[in-house]
């Protein structure tokens, strides 16, 4: 169970857990190495599973009919990553889900997730708190998109986030933040002393 320990930990954060309730979960995790450019959710394949980073970085996106890319995500240590629309619904997704970074990962599997929660209600609260937290942290992103310049933008994710700034490519902070990575170099130029 040692192996598990951020993952419980970051549970922990939430709920508090039995052993009986510690082992139930580690009993349904599936770890894995991922290779840097390698996909664990792809478009048009139901993504079956939630990923908690152990180790690296990812991010999801999604391709227009134009092909220009827009980033919803990035995923650190301790964080979760997942085509949520598509684990929640069992539909095909509709992003990639793409490692950074060689990582590995933690995955655990939406039907296993959900005998959990009928098993060990614990579990049921703590994916609530975690999907309220989610929906509050994309109505913040939204209102940010919505009411702030781009440099207001870079500067609130570089103050929040800066060990993200410096693991992604330029292309998808840029992308993720709604501007071209050449306007993204310009505002970072702009900021250095």
């Amino acid at each position: 169970m040692n192996s598990h320990q951020n993952i419980l930990k970051n549970i922990k954060r939430y709920v508090d857990l039995s052993s009986q309730d510690e082992e139930a979960f580690v009993s349904i995790i599936k770890r894995s190495r991922v290779k840097k450019r390698q996909f664990i959710v792809q478009p048009n394949f139901v993504c079956t599973h939630q990923t908690y980073i152990e180790k690296g970085t990812f991010r999801s996106y999604f391709l227009t009919d134009q092909g220009t890319e827009h980033t919803l995500q990035f995923a650190i240590e301790d964080w979760f990553i997942s085509d949520f629309t598509s684990y929640i619904y069992q539909k095909p997704a509709s992003l990639y889900v793409e490692a950074l970074q060689d990582s590995i990962i933690d995955q655990i599997e939406y039907n296993e997730v959900e005998n959990l929660c009928n098993t060990h209600p614990v579990f049921e609260k703590f994916f609530r708190i975690v999907a309220q937290k989610s929906f509050a942290f994309a109505q913040q992103r939204i209102l940010s998109n919505l009411g702030k310049t781009a440099a207001e933008r870079y500067r609130e994710f570089n103050k929040m986030y800066p060990t993200i700034v410096e693991r992604v490519p330029q292309y998808a902070l840029a992308s993720y933040l709604g501007m071209s990575a050449e306007f993204l170099s310009k505002i970072k130029k702009e900021m250095q002393p």
